[in-house]
């Protein structure tokens, strides 16, 4: 018998979306938000905003996807944002040093580095096109090898949270030893992406046109998989992983899928995030921020497809707004807010509906009775 998460009762909204009119329904209204009512009333610093908002929800998706229907508790997805974070950045700052100085040009936080020749490593992401399929294969392959070591020897539950978690946090130090990487300042100062200029303001509302699109394309995956006769077998070796085992089926493989593609919206999602905000450092990629991902998430709703986004669209706006009222507060705040959503509704934000639901719903008597 499989167990149910919380926030994952099927609902009349819940029952509509997933019949196809209500999946269309669902793609438009949220087109129409993105696309068109959000770049009419927004001014360019909160497009900005929302742009960057957009990014951290792209990677809740893919959390939602590994945690939520797979049970992997993925507290490391830093290190994947990271990975295509840097990997754009490199590309960006080529780009620059290429406009600037020349093709033997080295970007210039080298030469204040005193690095007079480019590593060797950095001379393929002089091409957009290596730069977009490392972007897309280098995390991915990480993430399916790191995977298969793992998952293979049965690691789980806790444990494989605090793996991941000890994962984030030396990808970070180890960023920071590289001074060929920018070291603790990370890189910054982009001038131009692919071929436009970053300061002009049309190309930055490009970029959150971007960003909306392929987060519609994220959920559009998602959905996919969860509907799939291979969502289906995720959440059975969510449920009774042993029982999956003796229907012949290898549980790892299955988490593996899931995991990668967790891994691969989330480097997805670094690369969009670099040319909108222009910087990228360990900082941003470590223990913290992985948990701050993993947060929205769990505010959101784990068990549901739109919960997640909703979830870090939120914690990422309270943080924002509450910093800006309240610099020294915000952070005790946004931990309040998770503790009320927690203590109330298990399930986030996705389950207020079947909570109240049931609430106004009177138990028959054999159901008092149980």
């Amino acid at each position: 018998m499989s167990t149910r998460l919380p926030g994952s009762e099927r609902t009349p909204m819940t029952r509509f979306l997933d019949t196809r009119l209500g999946t269309w329904t669902g793609f438009a209204a949220a087109a129409l938000v993105l696309f068109g009512l959000a770049p009419l009333v927004l001014s360019g610093f909160r497009l900005g905003l929302l742009a960057q908002f957009l990014c951290y929800a792209i990677v809740a998706v893919g959390i939602g996807l590994a945690w939520g229907r797979g049970g992997m508790l993925t507290l490391g997805q830093g290190v994947f944002f990271g990975m295509g974070a840097y990997l754009m950045a490199m590309h960006l700052k080529m780009a620059d040093a290429r406009f600037e100085g020349g093709p033997g040009a080295v970007p210039d936080f080298m030469e204040l580095a005193g690095i007079r020749e480019l590593p060797a490593y950095w001379a393929p992401f002089a091409s957009p096109v290596f730069t977009v399929a490392a972007i897309l294969v280098l995390p991915t392959a990480f993430a399916v090898l790191l995977g298969l070591a793992v998952f293979k020897r049965r690691v789980k539950g806790a444990y494989f949270a605090i793996l991941s978690q000890a994962l984030a946090g030396a990808f970070a130090i180890l960023l920071i030893g590289q001074q060929s990487l920018g070291g603790f300042n990370g890189l910054s100062r982009f001038r131009y992406f692919f071929g436009f200029t970053l300061a002009d303001p049309a190309n930055q509302r490009m970029l959150y046109f971007i960003a909306a699109a392929v987060l519609l394309a994220v959920v559009a995956v998602s959905l996919q998989l969860r509907r799939s006769r291979y969502g289906e077998l995720l959440v059975a070796v969510r449920d009774a992983e042993e029982r999956v085992r003796f229907l012949g089926y290898d549980a790892a493989n299955v988490k593996v899928v899931a995991y990668a593609a967790a891994a691969l919206f989330a480097a997805v999602a670094g690369a969009v995030f670099v040319p909108i905000v222009g910087i990228i450092s360990p900082a941003s990629i470590g223990i913290v921020p992985s948990i701050m991902f993993l947060l929205g998430v769990a505010i959101g709703g784990r068990a549901s497809l739109v919960g997640p986004v909703v979830g870090a669209l939120v914690v990422a706006w309270a943080q924002t707004a509450l910093s800006e009222q309240f610099p020294s507060a915000w952070t005790y705040a946004q931990g309040l807010l998770f503790i009320l959503v927690i203590a109330l509704l298990p399930g986030g934000l996705a389950s207020a509906a079947a909570l109240t639901k049931r609430f106004r719903t009177k138990p028959t008597p054999v159901e008092a009775a149980a």
